[in-house]
């Protein structure tokens, strides 16, 4: 054994000291690079990734469950100024139920466990009243942390007396609201709107005027209606915010349809507007026939006269020519033979249709559209990937957009060549989008990195630590042949002593039989020599 070990170790002394000076350097730097790598695989793979439990909690929430986690032995890491709480990626789902079938986090407030809990055969009404309220008030600060930007929200209802008089007004109810804002967030007048309506739905007999809410800084959030916004802002900023709801509202729906048909990030779409603000006020006076295709109107009073007449002339009488103004010579009377005499008259008074209009224009009458759609193929490599049948389907469907959004006097004048030059599809690659990975798969993928980048740096160490030089290699074969011309140099030992010659040619024999491939270099080697 201790031979075994001596031989070993002289092999490996002789290997080192055979070694050039960069060899020797590229084996101890790969050595402790293989160190070093399986040192950071060990600690990658045995780190420990948190993710949150739970957010937005109260400094209460928060302690009760650090404490109930602590009593089970699960580590966990309590951040963001005590309202988020972190445990192991691999417990969390298993967590979040076990703690909601135990009721955590409990926040110390009114919900409906507590309501079912106190609720009891004596319980009186002014008891009543206060579960009431105080589960009015949890839930509403529950809807009121849902909002995005809002990490806490405290809520106070007060709520009016029922009287027993029927003669009584019924009073109204009010509320206070402080919420506790994120940091860099912001609350804009379609949020506050949304608050106060959200607030005043939840609340009976709560106006929009008895609600009062700000943040932790005391800073107030107005409820502007309509009217107000007129009188604070100007013309162009009230034009421009009308203008942008209308085209972020079509931008969403036609975004929301085309990322079902396609995909979320596979659609783009912008739209732009004309709108005309003109706002008019006429009053019109029509006078039209009750029938139109007669051009008449209705009959009101119709009166018909009818005179008939039948017999013989009279005689001729009297003196020709004698009056003061009569004809000297022309008969007074005079005819022959019968006579017919008939009259009809009649008369019909008709009525119109007589209209008056008070028209008021609406002043936000979209003139124009242009919708832009652009469309990633399903293999952005591969454009034909997308079939024309979805592009002329995305079409068809902006035009009907168009169609429906477009004021019907500019509308009656298009024809659907114009209304396809207000859309405009096309299909190409987004080069622009940008990719987020979670901290746990950057962790896995940095991992088998590592892994393989190890293995690369191994290989090669490997392989220039294994290839010799071309020289040396043939300086090792030709030494190798010296040694072993040297060696048939060497006699036989022999009970007869032979002559020298004879000793030659029984160790070239003896090589010709053993190692005919050495024995074929020697003859080559002395011919070439010859």
């Amino acid at each position: 054994m201790n031979e075994t070990l001596t031989t070993y170790k002289q092999k490996t002394v002789e290997l080192w000291q055979s070694r050039t000076s960069r060899q020797k350097g590229l084996l101890v730097g790969s050595v402790i690079f293989v160190i070093l790598m399986i040192l950071l695989l060990v600690w990658f793979g045995s780190r420990t990734y948190y993710v949150p439990l739970y957010t937005n909690l109260t400094a209460q929430e928060t302690g009760e469950i650090k404490a109930t986690l602590d009593a089970r032995g699960i580590d966990s890491e309590v951040g963001q100024d005590g309202s988020t709480i972190r445990v192991p990626e691999s417990v969390v789902d298993d967590l979040k139920v076990e703690l909601a079938a135990e009721g955590l986090p409990r926040s110390g407030s009114i919900d409906y466990s507590s309501f079912q809990e106190n609720m009891g055969f004596g319980t009186t009404d002014k008891e009543f009243n206060v579960l009431e309220r105080g589960l009015m008030q949890t839930e509403l600060e529950k809807l009121i942390r849902s909002v995005d930007g809002v990490q806490g929200a405290q809520v106070m209802i007060t709520l009016p007396e029922e009287s027993i008089w029927l003669a009584d007004e019924q009073g109204t109810a009010s509320a206070s609201i402080v919420m506790s804002l994120a940091p860099g967030s912001s609350m804009d007048q379609n949020k506050v709107k949304s608050l106060y309506h959200l607030v005043s739905k939840s609340i009976p007999n709560l106006p929009v005027e008895n609600i009062v809410i700000m943040d932790q800084m005391f800073n107030h959030f107005e409820y502007q209606d309509q009217s107000t916004i007129d009188t604070t802002l100007s013309v162009y900023e009230q034009h421009r915010s009308i203008q942008r709801d209308i085209e972020r509202d079509i931008q969403r729906q036609l975004q929301q349809m085309l990322g079902t048909m396609m995909g979320a990030d596979k659609v783009l779409v912008t739209v732009s507007t004309d709108i005309d603000f003109t706002k008019e006020n006429r009053e019109e006076h029509l006078v039209t026939p009750v029938d139109e295709e007669n051009m008449e109107g209705i009959a009101v009073s119709v009166e018909r006269i009818t005179e008939t007449y039948t017999g013989d002339n009279a005689e001729e009488g009297g003196i020709a020519g004698t009056g003061e103004e009569d004809i000297p010579g022309f008969p007074a009377v005079a005819g022959s033979g019968s006579g017919d005499y008939e009259l009809i008259e009649e008369r019909i008074n008709n009525d119109v249709n007589r209209i008056t209009r008070e028209i008021v224009e609406s002043p936000y009458q979209v003139m124009d559209i242009g919708i832009q759609v652009m469309v990633e193929p399903p293999d952005p490599e591969d454009m034909a990937s997308l079939p024309q049948e979805r592009m002329d389907d995305i079409q068809q469907v902006l035009t009907q957009v168009v169609r429906t959004s477009i004021s019907n006097d500019v509308l009656a004048g298009w024809d659907d060549t114009d209304i396809n030059e207000r859309v405009f599809v096309s299909a190409q690659p987004f080069n622009g989008k940008q990719t987020f990975a979670d901290e746990a798969a950057q962790s896995s993928n940095l991992g088998y990195v590592l892994a393989g980048g190890l293995g690369f740096v191994v290989l090669v160490l490997l392989f220039l630590l294994l290839r010799k030089p071309k020289r040396e290699t043939e300086e090792e074969e030709e030494r190798e042949i010296q040694q072993e011309t040297a060696v048939f140099d060497i006699p036989d030992v022999n009970t007869e002593r032979d002559s020298e010659e004879k000793a030659r040619r029984r160790q070239l024999e003896k090589m010709a039989r053993e190692k005919p491939e050495e024995f074929s270099k020697l003859v080559r080697t002395w011919l070439s020599e010859d």
